[in-house]
């Protein structure tokens, strides 16, 4: 074992984790003052703590609801050790899941039970706002991102992320944390443009693998501590250790993850014991539900917050969980979450939570970053603002269970194969499109195209039986409810058309499923039916949308853009509503998030 890897206790019943004498010694390196000789030398630290993980206790938490955050903030602001100078308040500002969603969009709301459309985000929009806090309080406020930035658009798609490196750069974020979709260009360029950004990296499970003359170490610093306001707060970065099975094999060859209960004890230890930190911070891109079964973990006590991305949520209050608060400020930049922390003679005295709309009404464009955001997309403008058809109806993806968007994507499966069934990946990508009022419809460009299908994967054809379609059915709602927060995907139920399934959620492991139903017949256990989905890199070729063993695998020659636009020229304008394919005994048909019982609203 390599000196700087963990040791544990020969005793069986304990759960601390110990630190060896070169580990001690290497908190210096990841100290503020040190933090550009630890990214020369990186790569060479031996920081690999081995691949594995351990299971994630169930959700515990619960939900704070009495609290006005915004009136706490103004409190806060208000107080007189504040006002008197013996106070000073830390600023944190997150934001998650941007998607490389650059301008003002369409953006979804619940109010009074129904569907609301807002104009929301916009770079421009975003910094200026970021700006109006960090004018308030310029010494102590810090600017950080939860991951899967430079996917999920058109501009980052044709330019494999390089293109938001200047926009970010722009904004000024002080922290990064890469998300599982970080890894969709590959290792390299993910590194090429992780480091890119001017602001800290973090990430302490991510590992290049054997394949790499860097066998074992860290690609990241595991964590950044900063001295502010008279006092060190530390970030330990956690990526989601499901990535390689919830992507394409492929984009993430060469690295290894780990699940955080593996080393977060250990650098917890080191934040809190030798560097004395009056407050840690978890930032992660895991999901809500594995993030609230993270703050349920002893391994973790210690941490005060963990700021958590990956699902979209919006966490409006604060989850409190046995050890530590979660949150998670949305997606697609249109939503900034708010922390404020006072500090009054080197101690924590009080903290304040809002999650804030990126209001373009309210936060005028920045002029610098709209004459970058121009400059950046001129050579990529004419194909993205190229239109392939129109809607009459919102496209929209919020939907856990069924959604307009993606049955239109799979009504252009079926008609292009002519297939008994059409599958679709359970993606949380793209803002809504709102067809205008006053022409009742809304251009669809390749720019949406590329927002709505971020990888333009070839389409794959295959045969399996009843049985197998059925076990498959139930594998993917495990993936999407299983009970243990650690086997949830962080995606939402798989869509198809061509077959109908019924299910409950709160029924155990394969056995959720009621009835499917192919073609409008019951399903034969022992009948071939032939499939058309998306191909996933790096699979088996018998796997196809995670459905192993299948028999006449064959690709189509057709990838997934081809076959919307070729439907879109034949069929436009569309108008796809939510019909029935997929409906549940135990939860509501307009479901928008998996995390239920504990206190929780998606709005």
């Amino acid at each position: 074992m390599s000196k700087n890897h963990l040791h544990h206790c020969s005793c069986s019943s304990c759960t601390h984790q110990h630190i060896t004498k070169a580990e001690k010694a290497l908190h210096l390196e990841l100290s503020e003052n040190s933090r550009r000789e630890f990214l020369k030398k990186a790569g060479s630290l031996g920081l690999g703590l081995g691949i594995g993980g351990g299971l994630i206790t169930p959700v515990a938490a619960a939900a704070l609801h009495n609290e006005d955050a915004s009136y706490k903030a103004r409190q806060m602001a208000g107080n007189k050790a504040v006002q008197k100078g013996k106070a000073e308040i830390i600023t944190l500002l997150h934001t998650a899941d941007i998607h490389s969603q650059l301008d003002i969009h369409d953006e979804f709301f619940i109010e009074n039970g129904q569907p609301v459309y807002k104009k929301r985000g916009g770079f421009g929009n975003l910094k200026t706002m970021i700006n109006h806090y960090r004018k308030k309080n310029p010494a102590n406020t810090l600017v950080i991102d939860g991951g899967d930035c430079f996917q999920g658009g058109g501009l980052a798609a044709l330019t494999e992320g390089k293109a938001l490196i200047p926009l970010i750069n722009n904004i000024g974020y002080d922290i990064m944390l890469p998300g599982n979709w970080e890894v969709v260009y590959g290792k390299e360029m993910m590194m090429r443009d992780m480091f890119g950004y001017n602001g800290v990296k973090v990430c302490a499970n991510m590992f290049h693998d054997s394949s790499d003359d860097m066998n074992g170490d860290l690609i990241f610093p595991p964590y950044y501590i900063k001295h502010i306001a008279g006092i060190k707060i530390g970030f330990i970065g956690f990526n989601d250790p499901l990535t390689p099975k919830r992507q394409s094999p492929d984009y993430s060859k060469g690295i290894q993850f780990t699940f955080p209960e593996k080393n977060v004890a250990k650098y917890v230890k080191i934040l809190k014991e030798y560097e004395k930190c009056e407050m840690v911070f978890l930032l992660t891109h895991m999901g809500l539900a594995q993030q609230v079964g993270l703050s349920n973990m002893e391994a973790i006590k210690g941490v005060d917050y963990i700021l958590g991305a990956d699902t979209h949520e919006r966490v409006r209050q604060p989850i409190e969980g046995k050890y530590a608060k979660v949150t998670e400020p949305g997606s697609f930049a249109s939503f900034i979450a708010k922390l404020d922390i006072v500090v009054e003679n080197g101690a924590v005295k009080d903290h304040s939570y809002q999650l804030l709309d990126v209001d373009p009404e309210q936060y005028k464009a920045d002029p610098e970053m709209n004459a970058l955001l121009e400059k950046t997309r001129a050579p990529y403008q004419k194909e993205l603002d190229r239109v392939i058809g129109k809607t009459s109806v919102p496209l929209v993806r919020y939907y856990v269970i069924e959604t307009p968007m993606d049955n239109f994507i799979t009504d252009a499966i079926m008609w292009k194969f002519k297939t008994d069934i059409a599958l679709s990946n359970g993606f949380r990508f793209c803002p809504p499109l709102v067809p205008d009022p006053k022409t009742g419809e809304a251009p669809i460009t390749m720019d949406f195209l590329w927002s709505m299908l971020p990888v333009d994967s070839e389409a794959k054809a295959g045969i399996a039986t009843g049985q197998q379609i059925w076990d498959w059915m139930e594998k993917e709602l495990e993936n999407a409810f299983a009970k243990n927060p650690e086997d949830r995907f962080g995606g939402w139920v798989v869509r198809f058309k061509g077959m109908e399934v019924n299910f409950t959620i709160n029924r155990e492991p394969g056995k959720r499923v009621n009835w499917i139903k192919v073609a409008g017949l019951p399903i034969r256990m022992d009948k071939d039916y032939s499939f058309v989905a998306c191909e996933r890199e790096g699979d088996p070729d018998t796997t196809l949308c995670r459905m192993p063993g299948v028999d006449e695998p064959k690709k189509l020659g057709a990838t997934m853009h081809t076959v919307i636009q070729e439907y879109l020229a034949e069929f436009s304008p569309i108008a796809p509503k939510i019909e029935g394919r997929c409906t549940v005994t135990d939860a509501p048909q307009d479901l928008l998030t998996q995390l239920m019982g504990i206190g929780y609203e998606f709005r």
